[in-house]
């Protein structure tokens, strides 16, 4: 990885810390288990290309870490949710125990579910980025991770288990899980 690169990506993860809650007078551990699920590594891919995209058009990076911060938001809520029992039952997560191993199944639902919301928040509050822009970046993330984009092929992952799929359903698939 490049010095670059690298100076990103701790910017990444300085924003993405900013963006989470840190304590909770009523929630700690659901707090925790947020924290957990986005803070424990990653190669932090998406919010380096949602920054990387922003700056190739003529936008400021400063501009970007609300919204590349939301995108990765949605991401570890996903990973949260795929690793669940009732979906892939992972124990694991980047060599770590899942965030349902770590914190019980229920709190890491509510940790995905709240990652959700945030990524949504975080992207309507989105600071230097005028009121349409907003709106329409809120309309796509809500697109491409709802039924008809990585939701959508989740369940698709889920009602395929064990068949011999299509090239173009598995193609389908992992388009839209992506």
């Amino acid at each position: 990885m490049t010095t670059d690169l690298r100076v990103l990506k701790a910017t990444i993860e300085d924003a993405l810390d900013h963006h989470l809650p840190s304590e909770s007078r009523i929630a700690q551990p659901l707090i925790d288990a947020m924290r957990y699920a986005t803070l424990s590594g990653g190669k932090r891919l998406r919010p380096m290309l949602v920054c990387a995209s922003c700056i190739a058009v003529g936008g400021a990076m400063e501009d970007a870490l609300a919204p590349a911060c939301a995108v990765e938001f949605v991401h570890a809520y996903s990973l949260i949710h795929d690793d669940l029992p009732a979906m892939d039952d992972d124990a694991l997560r980047h060599g770590l125990p899942s965030n349902h191993i770590q914190f019980g199944e229920g709190n890491a639902i509510l940790a995905g579910d709240a990652l959700q919301a945030l990524a949504f928040s975080t992207l309507a509050g989105a600071a230097n980025v005028p009121a349409e822009t907003r709106l329409r970046a809120v309309t796509l993330l809500g697109d491409a991770a709802g039924w008809q984009g990585m939701v959508g092929g989740q369940h698709l992952d889920l009602a395929s288990e064990h068949q011999a799929l299509p090239m173009e359903h598995l193609e389908a698939l992992h388009t839209a899980k992506t």
